[in-house]
């Protein structure tokens, strides 16, 4: 829409029908004149370069981090293997909404030597694969990437099998998670279940506010570093393009930032050290 606009007011400037002032009042004006003679137009006319005066920047939404305590609260209130696993998928792996209804059983490899099953990562993990999907689920990354778990995870995933099994069979579709308790049986959740989701298991627990998928994403960015990890392996964890990427999700613990303060010496020792 922007750059139609520009193209109209463009061309009425180019063709007199408005006057040039106005391209001034929205754009910075210049013309293919300066650049080299192999980068101006084979025309030999002059053309008009511009690029916007005014800018709309939007404001950045703080997002605060799940607390451990909150989490643990969440799981206790689930009542399905599902919704644990689908809990852990947030908070433990770190995974969007759209990732975690994204999943296929084919991306689960929770064995120790995956190579019977044609991959050569070690080490129980999930790959993330962006593709279009029947329920709308979407990986905002463009990029695949393979994201190891732990035995939490692992031990979520083999429960939420059982129970899948046990209430499908053979059935469902090729999707890991998928309805079990409500109509249409077997067909994969929805991004929009997962919210519903959060926002039911905040409300049973009694945490006083919502604790979303993106809150629970930031706890598992912040535990990484609480725990010694540094950010290209946050960004790589998440799967992140841009190494600034990861900085927004990094909310510190109390107790390191405590611990940061009392590692500075105080003046008086530094003092005498110099002597």
């Amino acid at each position: 829409m922007l750059t139609a606009v520009r193209m109209f007011l463009l061309h009425a400037v180019v063709n007199k029908v408005a006057p040039a002032w106005v391209l001034e009042q929205l754009y910075e004006l210049g013309d293919d004149r300066d650049l080299p003679v192999e980068a101006q137009g084979e025309s030999g006319g002059m053309r008009y370069r511009l690029r916007a005066r005014h800018r709309l920047q939007e404001p950045e939404t703080e997002v605060d981090r799940a607390s451990d305590e909150e989490v643990v609260a969440m799981l206790r209130t689930c009542r399905s293997a599902r919704d644990r696993l689908i809990v852990l998928l947030l908070s433990r792996v770190g995974l969007r909404p759209g990732q975690v209804a994204g999943l296929h059983r084919c991306d689960v490899h929770l064995l120790m030597d995956s190579r019977s099953l044609g991959c050569d990562v070690e080490g129980a993990h999930l790959h993330v694969i962006r593709r279009q999907n029947v329920n709308g689920a979407w990986s905002k990354s463009r990029k695949s990437w393979v994201m190891p778990v732990d035995f939490l995870v692992a031990q979520a995933a083999d429960q939420y099998a059982v129970e899948r099994y046990e209430i499908l069979g053979e059935g469902g579709s090729d999707f890991l998670l998928v309805n079990l308790f409500r109509p249409p049986y077997g067909s994969p959740v929805t991004t929009g279940a997962i919210g519903e989701l959060c926002e039911s298991l905040s409300g049973r627990a009694g945490l006083g506010r919502l604790v979303g998928p993106r809150m629970c994403r930031h706890a598992m960015a912040s535990n990484v570093v609480d725990a010694g990890g540094t950010l290209d392996e946050v960004q790589a964890l998440l799967g992140q393009k841009n190494p600034a990427s990861p900085r927004p999700y990094l909310h510190p613990d109390r107790s390191r930032l405590r611990a940061a303060v009392e590692r500075v010496p105080s003046p008086r020792l530094t003092e005498g050290e110099a002597r």
